[in-house]
């Protein structure tokens, strides 16, 4: 039924227009009665349930960062049978963002083009939401991913993700740093090992006991990304996920005038996959056990989840994929989880 309506209405409404007609539907789902009523279709069976940064998630599989910058729709998702869900990303001063369009749909790839550029209402907005939020009973795990404002200089970055952090790490489970996203500028040239340790030190000591975590993007060649890693697990860090979005276009099927068109942003969604398990198993390989790895990019099918938990990750996110599978996306990936864990047991 979601394929038809997304062929007939949804394909034909510009991306970003769709989103936003959606989310007062899911924020609905949030509220009884309608929250009890979608949990017992798709609340996630007990075998599921995982440990990982002193957290317990009703499912290992959640909601990666850009789907509700705002912190409205967190109890909804959970109720769709998301573990958790990653707001933001925030930035310390409420920005509108990139000129729109900025956000495009390659159908023929199951991928999408954003060039959204951290549109957020601000730190301090998603601080107030979460704190309300935490308060709820029926909540999955809340997670903030906070980036640089864009009106603040580079140079000045870690005092910027500070701001944000003294005010959203009190009421979130987790705290997300990105400084991979390709949408705003010089963000990326923070990745560097020399410069991205001490903005890390200066955040990690800012959130306290909430655990911290750094979000990468999938095109840092390998040494990179080991030496990331390396220096995340030596500076304290609780975790990494692994990946962002990709200013890559390579092995796309969609037409190239299209792709062009699109013009500049991250691409998101099935053409990431094979690199970002690339990265996981990179990240993997050079941390300790204990030290939690979070998979994104290229999340489909809850094959492919199983895969990034195979390949050791601790959690799973997703967010493209939900625009072309729909709202029992969630149920889907979980049923198949216990589905593919019993079969491997019988075998």
């Amino acid at each position: 039924m979601y394929a038809l309506i997304f062929r007939t209405v949804l394909s034909r409404l510009d991306p970003e227009t769709a989103h936003h007609a959606a989310m007062p539907v899911i924020q609905m789902l949030g509220l009884p009665p309608f929250a009890s009523i979608a949990r017992t279709i798709t609340r996630p069976a007990a075998e599921l349930r995982t440990e990982a940064l002193g957290l317990t998630f009703a499912s290992p599989f959640g909601v990666a960062a850009g789907f509700d910058k705002n912190a409205v729709a967190a109890r909804g998702l959970g109720a769709l049978g998301f573990g958790h869900v990653e707001i933001g990303t925030v930035t310390a001063i409420a920005q509108e963002g990139n000129p729109r369009p900025r956000l495009f749909r390659l159908v023929a790839d199951r991928a999408l083009i954003n060039r959204m550029g951290f549109n957020n209402r601000g730190a301090a907005a998603a601080a107030s939401r979460l704190a309300r939020l935490r308060r709820r009973r029926h909540r999955p795990v809340l997670g903030a991913n906070i980036g640089k404002s864009r009106v603040v200089d580079v140079a000045d970055a870690t005092a910027d993700y500070v701001t944000s952090t003294r005010l959203v790490a009190p009421v979130a489970d987790y705290l997300v740093v990105n400084v991979s996203s390709p949408n705003t500028p010089g963000l990326r040239g923070l990745q560097a090992v020399e410069t991205l340790r001490p903005l890390l030190e200066a955040v990690r000591e800012a959130a306290g006991s909430t655990p911290l975590l750094v979000k990468i993007a999938p095109d840092l060649d390998d040494d990179e990304v080991t030496a990331i890693a390396a220096m995340a697990v030596d500076a304290g860090l609780a975790g990494l996920i692994a990946t962002n979005t990709t200013i890559s276009r390579s092995g796309l099927r969609a037409d190239a005038a299209r792709v062009d068109a699109a013009g500049a942003g991250g691409l998101s969604g099935a053409p990431l996959r094979e690199r970002s398990l690339a990265v996981l198993r990179l990240v993997r390989a050079a941390v300790p056990a204990s030290f939690c790895v979070v998979a994104a990019g290229g999340v489909e099918t809850a094959a492919d989840v199983q895969e990034r938990l195979d390949a050791g990750a601790d959690l799973v996110q997703g967010y493209t994929a939900f625009v072309y599978r729909g709202p029992l996306w969630a149920r889907e990936i979980n049923r198949g989880l216990v589905a593919l864990r019993r079969d491997a047991r019988r075998a």
